[in-house]
Protein backbone atom coordinates (compact mmCIF):
# COMPACT_ATOMS: atom_id res chain seq x y z
CA UNK A 1 0.00 0.00 0.00
CA UNK A 2 1.43 3.12 -1.12
CA UNK A 3 0.84 6.34 1.48
CA UNK A 4 0.95 9.90 0.00
CA UNK A 5 2.49 12.72 1.54
CA UNK A 6 0.94 16.20 1.67
CA UNK A 7 3.41 18.94 2.22
CA UNK A 8 1.03 21.35 4.05
CA UNK A 9 0.62 22.97 7.05
CA UNK A 10 -2.14 21.52 10.14
CA UNK A 11 -3.38 24.91 9.45
CA UNK A 12 -4.24 23.83 5.84
CA UNK A 13 -5.44 21.01 6.94
CA UNK A 14 -7.98 22.58 8.72
CA UNK A 15 -8.78 24.79 6.11
CA UNK A 16 -9.70 22.10 4.13
CA UNK A 17 -11.94 20.39 6.91
CA UNK A 18 -13.73 23.72 6.83
CA UNK A 19 -14.14 23.48 2.64
CA UNK A 20 -15.30 19.95 2.67
CA UNK A 21 -16.57 18.63 5.18
CA UNK A 22 -19.96 20.88 5.03
CA UNK A 23 -20.06 19.89 1.35
CA UNK A 24 -20.21 16.34 2.32
CA UNK A 25 -22.60 16.95 4.59
CA UNK A 26 -25.01 18.75 2.25
CA UNK A 27 -24.62 15.87 -0.46
CA UNK A 28 -25.79 13.65 2.47
CA UNK A 29 -28.45 15.66 2.86
CA UNK A 30 -29.69 15.70 -1.00
CA UNK A 31 -29.34 12.13 -0.57
CA UNK A 32 -31.94 11.30 1.91
CA UNK A 33 -34.43 14.17 0.19
CA UNK A 34 -33.80 12.75 -3.11
CA UNK A 35 -35.26 9.04 -1.17
CA UNK A 36 -37.95 10.80 0.72
CA UNK A 37 -38.95 13.58 -2.12
CA UNK A 38 -42.76 13.67 -3.33
CA UNK A 39 -42.79 16.56 -5.00
CA UNK A 40 -43.98 17.10 -8.10
CA UNK A 41 -42.36 15.86 -11.32
CA UNK A 42 -41.44 19.55 -12.47
CA UNK A 43 -40.08 19.88 -9.08
CA UNK A 44 -37.58 16.68 -9.29
CA UNK A 45 -36.41 17.76 -13.26
CA UNK A 46 -35.74 21.75 -12.39
CA UNK A 47 -33.91 19.79 -9.18
CA UNK A 48 -31.85 17.43 -11.38
CA UNK A 49 -30.76 20.17 -14.42
CA UNK A 50 -29.34 22.77 -11.13
CA UNK A 51 -27.48 19.64 -9.43
CA UNK A 52 -26.09 18.42 -13.06
CA UNK A 53 -24.96 21.88 -13.64
CA UNK A 54 -23.26 21.95 -9.92
CA UNK A 55 -21.71 18.31 -10.35
CA UNK A 56 -20.17 19.50 -13.83
CA UNK A 57 -18.63 22.89 -12.21
CA UNK A 58 -17.07 20.24 -9.38
CA UNK A 59 -15.70 18.18 -12.16
CA UNK A 60 -14.10 21.02 -14.11
CA UNK A 61 -10.81 21.14 -11.98
CA UNK A 62 -10.91 17.36 -10.15
CA UNK A 63 -8.04 14.67 -9.34
CA UNK A 64 -7.23 11.61 -11.10
CA UNK A 65 -8.75 8.27 -9.83
CA UNK A 66 -9.49 7.55 -6.08
CA UNK A 67 -8.53 9.94 -3.44
CA UNK A 68 -6.01 7.65 -1.75
CA UNK A 69 -4.28 7.59 1.74
CA UNK A 70 -2.74 10.58 2.18
CA UNK A 71 -0.86 11.85 5.20
CA UNK A 72 0.80 14.95 6.16
CA UNK A 73 4.87 15.41 7.55
CA UNK A 74 3.25 15.57 11.18
CA UNK A 75 1.50 12.18 10.27
CA UNK A 76 -1.96 13.97 9.74
CA UNK A 77 -3.57 11.34 8.10
CA UNK A 78 -6.49 12.46 5.85
CA UNK A 79 -8.42 9.62 4.52
CA UNK A 80 -10.83 11.58 3.34
CA UNK A 81 -12.46 9.40 0.17
CA UNK A 82 -13.25 6.44 2.79
CA UNK A 83 -16.77 4.50 1.91
CA UNK A 84 -16.77 4.86 6.16
CA UNK A 85 -14.47 7.52 7.23
CA UNK A 86 -14.38 9.86 4.40
CA UNK A 87 -14.82 13.16 5.13
CA UNK A 88 -15.03 14.01 1.62
CA UNK A 89 -17.46 10.99 0.78
CA UNK A 90 -20.90 11.30 1.34
CA UNK A 91 -21.54 7.83 1.19
CA UNK A 92 -20.15 7.22 4.64
CA UNK A 93 -21.75 8.08 7.71
CA UNK A 94 -18.83 9.04 8.52
CA UNK A 95 -17.75 7.00 11.68
CA UNK A 96 -15.71 9.13 14.11
CA UNK A 97 -13.85 6.78 16.38
CA UNK A 98 -12.95 8.16 19.90
CA UNK A 99 -9.70 5.83 22.00
CA UNK A 100 -11.10 4.14 25.18
CA UNK A 101 -9.03 2.37 27.98
CA UNK A 102 -10.14 -0.88 26.90
CA UNK A 103 -10.40 0.09 23.04
CA UNK A 104 -12.39 2.27 20.28
CA UNK A 105 -15.79 3.47 20.57
CA UNK A 106 -17.75 5.44 17.78
CA UNK A 107 -21.63 6.86 18.19
CA UNK A 108 -23.23 8.04 14.84
CA UNK A 109 -26.73 7.90 13.04
CA UNK A 110 -27.85 5.98 10.20
CA UNK A 111 -30.41 7.41 8.03
CA UNK A 112 -32.70 6.37 4.96
CA UNK A 113 -29.82 6.04 3.12
CA UNK A 114 -28.46 2.95 4.59
CA UNK A 115 -31.93 0.88 4.67
CA UNK A 116 -32.33 -3.01 4.01
CA UNK A 117 -34.95 -4.58 5.52
CA UNK A 118 -37.76 -1.39 6.00
CA UNK A 119 -36.88 0.29 8.95
CA UNK A 120 -33.39 -1.26 9.61
CA UNK A 121 -29.88 -0.81 8.44
CA UNK A 122 -28.56 -2.95 5.39
CA UNK A 123 -27.26 -6.21 7.12
CA UNK A 124 -23.75 -5.59 4.78
CA UNK A 125 -23.84 -1.98 6.14
CA UNK A 126 -23.17 -3.56 9.58
CA UNK A 127 -20.57 -5.60 8.30
CA UNK A 128 -18.54 -2.91 6.46
CA UNK A 129 -18.81 -0.38 9.71
CA UNK A 130 -17.56 -3.17 11.64
CA UNK A 131 -14.89 -4.05 9.83
CA UNK A 132 -13.58 -0.28 9.84
CA UNK A 133 -14.37 -0.26 13.93
CA UNK A 134 -12.73 -3.62 14.45
CA UNK A 135 -9.60 -2.44 12.23
CA UNK A 136 -9.77 0.99 14.34
CA UNK A 137 -9.61 -1.33 17.65
CA UNK A 138 -7.06 -3.56 16.22
CA UNK A 139 -4.65 -0.36 16.15
CA UNK A 140 -5.29 1.23 19.33
CA UNK A 141 -2.18 -0.20 20.56
CA UNK A 142 -0.47 1.61 17.39
CA UNK A 143 0.48 -1.23 15.71
CA UNK A 144 -0.73 -1.20 12.48
CA UNK A 145 -2.44 -4.53 11.04
CA UNK A 146 -5.01 -5.32 8.39
CA UNK A 147 -8.11 -8.00 8.24
CA UNK A 148 -7.31 -11.21 7.66
CA UNK A 149 -10.87 -12.44 9.24
CA UNK A 150 -14.08 -11.37 10.64
CA UNK A 151 -16.70 -13.44 11.65
CA UNK A 152 -20.24 -11.39 12.26
CA UNK A 153 -23.27 -12.54 14.28
CA UNK A 154 -26.46 -10.89 13.95
CA UNK A 155 -28.61 -11.26 16.70
CA UNK A 156 -31.65 -9.65 15.73
CA UNK A 157 -32.20 -6.34 13.01
CA UNK A 158 -30.79 -3.56 13.28
CA UNK A 159 -33.10 -0.28 13.79
CA UNK A 160 -31.77 3.17 11.56
CA UNK A 161 -31.31 5.79 13.43
CA UNK A 162 -28.60 6.49 16.16
CA UNK A 163 -26.44 3.79 17.03
CA UNK A 164 -22.82 2.92 18.78
CA UNK A 165 -20.10 0.49 17.83
CA UNK A 166 -17.31 -0.09 19.68
CA UNK A 167 -13.99 -2.97 19.67
CA UNK A 168 -10.67 -4.01 21.89
CA UNK A 169 -8.07 -6.52 21.50
CA UNK A 170 -8.84 -9.81 23.37
CA UNK A 171 -5.61 -11.26 22.64
CA UNK A 172 -2.52 -11.21 20.55
CA UNK A 173 -0.48 -14.10 19.10
CA UNK A 174 2.14 -13.17 17.87
CA UNK A 175 1.56 -11.30 14.74
CA UNK A 176 -1.86 -11.91 15.06
CA UNK A 177 -4.29 -9.46 17.45
CA UNK A 178 -7.58 -10.87 18.27
CA UNK A 179 -10.48 -8.07 18.40
CA UNK A 180 -13.97 -8.26 19.96
CA UNK A 181 -16.45 -5.66 18.63
CA UNK A 182 -20.07 -4.97 18.69
CA UNK A 183 -23.05 -2.81 16.75
CA UNK A 184 -25.68 -1.59 19.55
CA UNK A 185 -28.54 0.17 19.82
CA UNK A 186 -30.29 1.66 22.31
CA UNK A 187 -31.76 -1.82 23.74
CA UNK A 188 -28.50 -3.37 23.15
CA UNK A 189 -26.03 -5.36 21.29
CA UNK A 190 -27.45 -6.24 17.80
CA UNK A 191 -24.29 -7.46 15.68
CA UNK A 192 -21.51 -9.22 17.45
CA UNK A 193 -17.87 -9.47 15.66
CA UNK A 194 -14.87 -11.25 16.10
CA UNK A 195 -12.12 -10.68 14.05
CA UNK A 196 -8.05 -11.92 13.44
CA UNK A 197 -5.65 -9.00 12.16
CA UNK A 198 -2.09 -9.29 11.33
CA UNK A 199 0.86 -7.09 11.91
CA UNK A 200 2.80 -6.59 8.85
CA UNK A 201 6.16 -8.46 8.79
CA UNK A 202 7.95 -5.48 7.20
CA UNK A 203 6.64 -3.80 10.57
CA UNK A 204 9.64 -1.66 12.18
CA UNK A 205 8.08 0.22 14.23
CA UNK A 206 7.76 3.45 12.17
CA UNK A 207 5.30 4.79 9.95
CA UNK A 208 4.94 3.18 6.46
CA UNK A 209 7.39 5.33 3.99
CA UNK A 210 5.52 8.15 2.29
CA UNK A 211 5.15 8.65 -1.31
CA UNK A 212 5.29 12.46 -2.07
CA UNK A 213 2.08 13.46 -4.20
Amino acid sequence: MEFTLEDISEDEVQRRREVYAPLADTVRELVDAVIRTQVSDDVIADARQRIAEVVAELQTDQIDGPYGVRYTREFTGMPWGNAVIGLRNAIAPPIVTELEPEGVRSTFTLGAAYEGPPGHVHGGVCAMILDHVLGEGASADKVPCYTGTITMRYLRPTPLGELVAQSWITERDGRKKIVHGTLSDANGVTVEADGVFIVPKTWNGTMPRAKKG
